[in-house]
């Protein structure tokens, strides 16, 4: 049985020089500072790396080279969903074939389908292609709701190994963990949080651990939080967590990645880049992340 997937993954963003492009010098450096911090494994190209802002190629691209950049020391997970489900084989496919250790699988975006229609696709997806899946739900983004009696259709699959949940819902948590334990004798299914304000009580009522923004700016805490909680050390967890409160708020007081790339930009890890749609941080909220981000020791 597959070692089950526990503690902190970064929902890695994809940094850009300022004209745009790609800057896999500043990625290959963000890779070494997150096994340095001891993040558990990286999630590449999901939200947080701009997965609706690349092209196709440069989508891969990035995957492969932060696999390479990765070289095996933790897990790469990588972001393949898409709206269509021939597309996000095809992207799933790919990903397998260049070394990735898993999948991350959003929901489809856009078509609003019904449970059947999720159902049906990610099926489709997890009989085509022989990688581990981790199914990701975030109904804010994608205008639909994978609910809990599908996922447990869903995780009885050989190739569904969990799901990421963005929803913050202590009653869908509980649903989540009864369906992890109920395929328990056959298979590992693991149970993160995609929401970082609720991730650490998240685990402490069972979860596996946390997909997470925060941890692109801070690490080495949310690595901490998680393995505080993963040995039962609730309490410890929960106060190095209220440090973090003020940053959670501002790194989603504009849509992710704004925020998250103008701080890492702030601590000079990263260029300024990032694309259209998506537009640099307001300054109306620039004193108040600075002010934070010293506070924090960060700048």
């Amino acid at each position: 049985m597959m070692q089950p997937l526990q503690g902190s993954f970064v929902a890695l963003v994809s940094p850009m020089l300022e004209n745009g492009s790609l800057d896999f010098h500043a990625l290959e450096a963000l890779v070494e500072w997150h096994i340095e911090s001891e993040t558990n494994g990286i999630v590449s190209v999901g939200t947080t790396g701009e997965s609706a802002t690349v092209s196709v190629p440069e989508h891969l691209e990035i995957i492969k080279k932060t696999i390479d950049f990765v070289d095996g020391r933790v897990p790469v997970i990588a972001g393949t969903g898409g709206n269509s489900t021939q597309e996000a084989i095809d992207l799933t496919q790919t990903a397998a074939e260049l070394g990735a250790d898993y999948a991350l699988i959003v929901t489809p975006y856009y078509n609003k389908p019904n449970q059947e229609g999720l159902f049906q696709h990610f099926i489709k997806i997890a009989d085509s292609v022989e990688i581990p899946q981790i199914l990701y739900n975030v109904p804010s983004r994608t205008a639909c709701d994978l609910r809990p009696d599908t996922v447990m259709r869903l995780a009885s699959h050989q190739n569904i190994v969990g799901i990421k949940e963005a929803l913050d819902s202590s009653e869908r948590l509980s649903e989540l963990i009864r369906i992890s334990q109920s395929v328990a004798d056959q298979k590992n299914f693991s149970v993160f949080s995609g929401d970082d304000p609720s991730f650490s009580s998240f685990m402490a009522n069972g979860g596996d651990g946390v997909i997470s923004v925060a941890a692109n700016i801070v690490p080495k805490y949310i690595s901490q939080i998680c393995s505080l909680n993963l040995s039962d050390q609730f309490d410890h967890a929960e106060e190095l967590n209220s440090i973090l409160k003020n940053l959670y708020e501002l790194l989603f007081i504009e849509s992710n990645p704004i925020p998250v790339k103008w701080m890492l930009n702030k601590m000079g890890r990263i260029q300024p880049g990032i694309r259209l749609p998506l537009v640099p941080f307001n300054q109306v909220f620039h004193e108040k992340t600075i002010n934070e981000m010293i506070k924090l020791k960060l700048i």
